[in-house]
């Protein structure tokens, strides 16, 4: 079904949607990235759920008691519970699609389809509502909220009724009948998944890495509770109520990791995303310093025919290099080439690579390679490979008239290309590999693979060649940009100068303009990122907040009889507040490093898998703590409320009726 290249090279022939589906292929992993990110809600809402059944459950702990005396089998009770989760994730689900609709709506009038990103500038997408779609996410949303209260439903069952009606709460610390080696399980297994190939481009099996490496840090908090409370226990001996919450934390590790399992995913998700950014942010900056050495930059208005049609004519070039200041000009010359019908056409640009020097020796057909290959003005990933040698009989008129006989007696000439890292991956464009570029020269010419460079505005791939080897093949000496630098002492109205020598047909602007502009539109794509984060994180509160009161419930009791054994009000709130800074301290370590671990696969997994690029990992290390400082501060503040009602009177009441 895709459009076939003719034999000449020079016609292309398409059926009428073969542009359309280049463009969806093109935008595909920005989409499925989006989607994937939009589903962190439902794995934090899972949590959400889990939570309030738990504390629903202990809330009618004596309702489901009695309903199990008076006949009601254990299956019924957890038929029960999961009736509930199910009912909670349909009203849920609803709710959910409907606003989804609505801000689906706003976004696509406010931001456009790439969410203000700019990258699809020329269309204007409406909204399309499918149904099957909708359906098949109120399906997800009923499927977490059913995987939430799983748990609470399996401890229902698991109840004694008679014990539960004199006051004895359920034992936490075997939910579901996990076992010790499923936390590690899961996270050797999201190791070994990293490691796989992308699926149809793809990164499905980095996606199901993330997922098994959250479960599994989760299962192994318990572990991790138990172990790192005992280091503490010596440093506590003297504080009683310190001891207290380190003892009841140490002795039910299974109830402060269900009180922090919101907590640890939501600051996990929140820390992976906030160090993805952040990297990416901070390595487009310095891509950014690569690529615009120049003070100013002009480049031609768009035409109808695209950018590689919009040009800068040979006299306005000679006007801006002959003006007092300017040091000297670059020109850059943008084309592109379709190399494989089914994708988008790659980038060709050709701009100055070489200096005088390489240039003179390239030209006189230099029997050496030459040894200067890092000089060039790009961000290369690696080692570049010294500049292809020359055959030494090959006339350079051979290479300008086209002469494919003589070329072919005497040896075909080898050009140097720079190809980006999508280019690489897309099209096999490989360190050392030769590539036919066609319609660009004459027959024969071999183009070499002499490095590859960082390209984050191109996500189709593209190349670099020296501004004159292309003209030397294409007699073509048009630009489309032109990079202006400045003499130290260029006058300070020199901009203004260009800009009337333009005449309004040329677009100027400064490196620290075009800084600015693709910063913004970076941060406006990213700005959706932000938001999905405090979602996150507010939905962690909420669970430690219901998992708290939950556990108020349950030791009302334990808290009225440390009331009648002399415990102050003030003294109990401070217990229940330690133990809540105690936990969600522990929660917070665990997601900052469960959030490192996956921000690793985000960086050097799934972007490169994604969009063909790579970043290097920066760490925002003041950020990071002042995101887990402030869950802490958080957590400890709803465990402090949720404590007021242990310190009230009904927990007195609670232990005379008991008696």
């Amino acid at each position: 079904p895709w459009a076939q290249s003719l034999d000449t090279g020079a016609l292309l022939l398409q059926r009428p949607g073969d542009g359309g589906a280049r463009l969806g292929q093109l935008s595909r992993a920005y989409r499925v990235n989006l989607t994937v990110l939009a589903l962190v809600a439902l794995f934090t809402g899972a949590f959400l759920v889990f939570s309030v059944l738990s504390l629903s459950v202990t809330q009618r702990l004596p309702s489901f008691a009695l309903l199990g005396v008076l006949g009601l089998d254990a299956r019924q009770r957890q038929y029960l519970v999961w009736a509930e989760s199910v009912l909670l994730g349909a009203v849920g689900s609803l709710l959910g699609v409907a606003l989804g609709t609505a801000l689906a709506w706003a976004a696509l009038r406010l931001l456009g389809g790439d969410l203000g990103g700019g990258y699809f500038d020329a269309i204007a997408p409406s909204l399309d509502w499918s149904p099957l779609a909708a359906a098949g996410y109120g399906a997800l949303g009923i499927g977490a909220a059913w995987l939430g209260g799983w748990w609470p439903a399996l401890a229902v069952r698991g109840m004694a009724p008679a014990q539960a009606l004199k006051g004895w709460t359920m034992q936490p610390d075997r939910p579901g009948g996990l076992t010790a080696w499923s936390g590690p399980a899961l996270l050797l297994l999201a190791f070994g998944l990293c490691w796989l190939p992308p699926i149809d481009g793809l990164p499905l099996a980095a996606y199901v890495a993330v997922a098994c490496g959250l479960l599994g840090g989760i299962l192994t908090l318990p572990v991790l509770v138990r172990l790192g409370l005992g280091r503490l226990a010596p440093w506590v001996q003297q504080r009683p109520l310190a001891l207290l919450a380190l003892e009841r934390a140490r002795r039910f590790p299974h109830s402060a990791s269900i009180a922090t399992s919101a907590v640890v995913a939501s600051l996990a998700l929140s820390v992976a995303l906030t160090v993805m950014v952040g990297s990416f942010r901070e390595s487009v900056m310095r891509w950014l310093d690569t690529v615009l050495p120049a003070e100013l930059y002009l480049r031609a208005a768009p035409a109808a025919g695209g950018a590689e049609t919009a040009r800068l004519t040979p006299e306005f070039v000679a006007t801006v290099a002959a003006m007092p200041g300017v040091a000297r000009v670059e020109g850059l010359r943008l084309r592109t080439l379709t190399l494989d019908p089914r994708r988008p056409p790659v980038t060709l640009i050709a701009r100055p690579l070489r200096s005088a020097g390489d240039s003179a020796a390239a030209s006189a057909g230099a029997a050496s390679r030459s040894s200067a290959t890092n000089s060039v003005p790009l961000p290369l990933v690696g080692q570049a490979l010294p500049w292809p040698a020359q055959p030494t009989a090959t006339d350079p008129a051979t290479v300008a008239t086209g002469d494919s006989s003589a070329a072919a007696a005497t040896g075909a000439p080898r050009i140097a290309v720079f190809a980006s890292e999508a280019m690489a991956e897309l099209h096999g464009a490989s360190l050392g590999r030769e590539l036919e570029l066609p319609g660009l020269g004459p027959p024969g010419v071999r183009f070499v693979v002499t490095g590859i460079w960082r390209d984050y505005a191109r996500q189709q791939g593209s190349l670099v060649i020296d501004a004159q080897d292309y003209a030397r093949l294409t007699a073509d000496h048009s630009v489309n940009d032109l990079s202006v630098y400045l003499q130290p002492d260029a006058p300070a109205d020199l901009r203004q100068r260009l800009e009337q020598a333009s005449g309004g047909l040329y677009e100027l602007s400064s490196a620290q303009d075009i800084r600015k502009i693709s910063l913004g539109i970076f941060d406006r794509s990213f700005a959706v990122t932000y938001w999905l984060q405090a979602v996150a994180i507010g939905m962690g509160l909420m669970g430690v907040s219901a998992s708290f009161s939950a556990q108020v419930l349950a030791r009302r009791r334990e808290f009225g009889l440390l009331q009648h054994i002399g415990l102050s009000r003030r003294q109990l709130l401070g217990l229940v507040a330690a133990e809540g800074a105690l936990w969600t301290l522990l929660g917070a370590v665990a997601g900052l490093l469960l959030g490192l671990a996956v921000s690793v696969v985000l960086v050097h997994v799934v972007n490169p898998q994604s969009f063909h690029w790579t970043m290097e990992l920066h760490l925002p290390w003041a950020r990071l703590l002042a995101l887990a400082l402030s869950v802490v501060a958080a957590g400890t503040l709803t465990a402090w409320l949720s404590g007021r009602l242990a310190a009230s009177q009904q927990a007195v009441l609670a232990v005379k009726q008991d008696s």
